[in-house]
């Protein structure tokens, strides 16, 4: 169908000079803009005195923080949003977004600078990182991982469940969460050999070891067995081959009760014709960064219903992946 809208270029340039806005957010983070705010509206003499940053940068940081929806400006004085107050303001936010804007500017973005070669030669990303560049990175990766935990919760009911599979994820967080929201649920991990010693330290320090079990198993080959009614596979899909998703699939459906829940969290491409921009976008950042690859979503349900998975919907989490829910057929 032709629209009889007229032609503009706005989506364009927004699109085009996207990255200084992500460079000012970056900046503004870092010289801590909003934590400066936390405590109420200041001027520009005020953040520039609280960040020790010149006049003439704060102002461009704060009006451009505004513009994008993250400041507000009455009368001079800028504010927090209700988002930038909630999750840029350090110790004072719900999660403190700080460690992965931080990876973003000094990892991701200067990867970004050699994606016309990954384009044009289809060859994979590599990160090449000495051991601080490392440490930012999981930092980053886990704060991101501890975001998408929180929006899980929120979406999705973990009450009806009892025992619960995490099966070779990233995080321990996506776990947690579930557990500090149902007092009931009972968490056995299987992740890679290398992580149970910090998944084991995060589960002590949370308080939750009375009711986890920590395994270590390769994820493309374990296969854990069991009788669980929920089984998580969180962050696993985009790291592996088709051949190995269907084996992890079909290891998780051996290990999953009559009629037990398996819940998917990863970012996927759509079939139809509306695409989530956030998906789309780690397509180009996960290949781009370290040869890992965002599946379509039609592709992933396949392997479902081959595993003996009944796919029943999709949930889009906001600021995160979605994820896809199956019943064991």
């Amino acid at each position: 169908m032709t629209s009889t809208r007229a032609a503009t270029p706005e989506a364009i340039v927004d699109i085009a000079i996207g990255f200084m806005g992500a460079k000012q957010l970056f900046a503004a983070s870092r010289v801590g803009l909003f934590t400066a705010l936390a405590d109420g509206p200041l001027d520009v003499a005020g953040l520039a005195a609280a960040t020790t940053v010149s006049e003439q940068q704060i102002r461009v940081l704060a009006d451009s923080m505004a513009a994008q929806g993250l400041l507000t400006r009455t009368d001079g004085r800028y504010e927090l949003t209700q988002d930038a107050a909630a999750y840029l303001t350090g110790d004072r936010a719900d999660i403190d977004l700080a460690p992965f804007l931080a990876f973003l500017n000094a990892t991701s973005y200067p990867q970004w600078l050699g994606y016309d070669s990954t384009v044009d030669t289809n060859d994979a990303g590599v990160l090449d990182l000495d051991d601080a560049g490392w440490g930012a990175f999981l930092d980053g990766v886990m704060t991101y991982n501890e975001l998408h935990a929180a929006m899980l919760v929120r979406h999705f009911d973990f009450a009806p469940y009892r025992n619960a599979l995490d099966l070779g994820g990233l995080s321990p967080a996506f776990a947690a969460q579930a557990m500090r929201a149902n007092p009931d649920l009972r968490m056995r991990f299987v992740f890679d050999q290398q992580s149970v010693p910090s998944v084991q330290a995060a589960v002590d320090a949370a308080g939750l070891a009375d009711r986890s079990v920590v395994e270590g198993a390769e994820t493309a080959t374990a296969e854990p067995g069991g009788e669980h009614d929920l089984v998580l596979v969180n962050h696993v899909i985009h790291r592996f081959s088709d051949a190995e998703n269907r084996a992890i699939l079909q290891h998780a459906r051996a290990a999953a009760a009559p009629g037990a829940t398996l819940v998917v969290l990863d970012f996927f491409l759509d079939d139809d014709q509306e695409q989530r921009k956030i998906d789309a976008l780690h397509a180009g950042e996960y290949y781009n960064i370290d040869g890992t690859v965002v599946y379509q979503e039609s592709v992933v349900r396949e392997w479902l219903a081959a595993a003996g998975w009944t796919p029943r919907g999709t949930i889009a989490l906001p600021g995160s992946p979605r994820i896809l829910v199956a019943d064991a057929a």
